[in-house]
């Protein structure tokens, strides 16, 4: 439990994607498991759905499993710009062959794996500051590579509550009904079209199977816009199972509303030996509505700009 922590915590501190809270595009968390810093936005419903097959070995009860399930993810854009609620969960189906016995016992089961609810809140943002992302019109290097000022990451957090609902199969002996969860997570743009985020998590602490668990993910953006790579690694600890986990995928933008997302990965470990792989959509009802600029939030060429018009206009009469 030790080295997992010192691990997450490693991982926090070297490693935010630039984007502001409301984007003209789609921001979706897709295909990856990590959640960005940033929130979709006051008014956007978004709905960010996978389908995924799983196949699973346990090489010490001598199993052979194969899962068809459903991830599930709703956010929306409460009351703040900063700040969002998401609905996350899972389900799944599985069918399970038992070889420990002669002949080999065959049985299914299905169940929620996750039902999370909770909000976020971007805490810092970097690029608040006045000229943080204004180009350099003297260096193209300074435009399109790495800069020091990148290594600041948005920051944002995250609480909330894990549901399990009566008797699962999928979820450790004693799982108690209602148990908390909470997040810090990172974000930074090292480069133009590359992004980093970091997620590390504290859950179900106040059972008797507290789970830590990190999650690192790198994005490149190609050039169109229109494709974008991921890489992911994920770690996590509990009493009751420890793993690592890889996932590599991509992304298609179909339009500034919907993305469509293809992934796979596989584990660590021989109990279980997982393989998976996932084909999902992201979509979002967009009803986000700019708000009015204050005098008092307008940058000083702006406002000596509205001075000189005033000028103009006493002036004519």
């Amino acid at each position: 439990m030790k080295s997992i922590l010192l691990l997450g915590i490693t991982f926090f501190f070297s490693f935010y994607h630039g984007w502001s809270q409301y984007t003209n595009t789609i921001n979706s968390n897709r295909p990856g498991a990590s959640y960005s810093a940033f929130s979709v936005g006051t008014g956007v419903i978004q709905g960010e759905n996978g389908f995924f097959y799983e196949q699973r070995d346990h090489s010490g009860l001598r199993t052979e499993a194969s899962r068809l399930g459903l991830d599930y993810v709703f956010r929306y854009g409460l009351l703040l710009e900063e700040l969002e609620l998401i609905i996350d969960g899972s389900a799944a189906y599985e069918q399970v062959t038992d070889n420990s016995t002669l002949p080999g016992a065959e049985y299914d089961r299905s169940n929620f794996l996750k039902n999370t609810v909770g909000v976020k809140y971007l805490i810092y943002d970097p690029f608040k500051k006045e000229g943080r992302d204004q180009p350099n019109l003297y260096s193209w290097n300074a435009n399109n590579g790495f800069q020091w000022k990148n290594l600041v990451p948005a920051i944002a957090v995250y609480a909330g509550a894990n549901f399990n609902f009566g008797d699962n199969p999928f979820l450790p002996p004693a799982e108690p009904t209602v148990s908390p969860k909470v997040m810090l997570i990172t974000q930074h743009e090292l480069m133009p079209r590359w992004v980093l985020v970091s997620n590390l998590i504290y859950d179900k602490f106040t059972g008797d199977d507290p789970m830590i668990n990190y999650i690192i993910t790198l994005t490149h953006s190609l050039r169109n816009g229109r494709f974008s790579l991921f890489a992911e690694h994920q770690g996590y600890k509990s009493d009751f199972y420890g793993d690592g986990v890889f996932r590599i995928g991509a992304a298609h933008l179909l339009n500034k509303n919907l993305q469509v997302d293809i992934s796979g990965g596989t584990n660590i470990k021989d109990t279980p030996r997982r393989i998976f792989g996932e084909v999902g959509i992201a979509y979002r009802l967009d009803y986000h509505k700019d708000p009015k600029k204050k005098i008092d939030n307008v940058s000083d060429f702006e406002k000596r700009a509205l001075r000189k018009k005033k000028k103009k206009r006493k002036k004519r009469f």
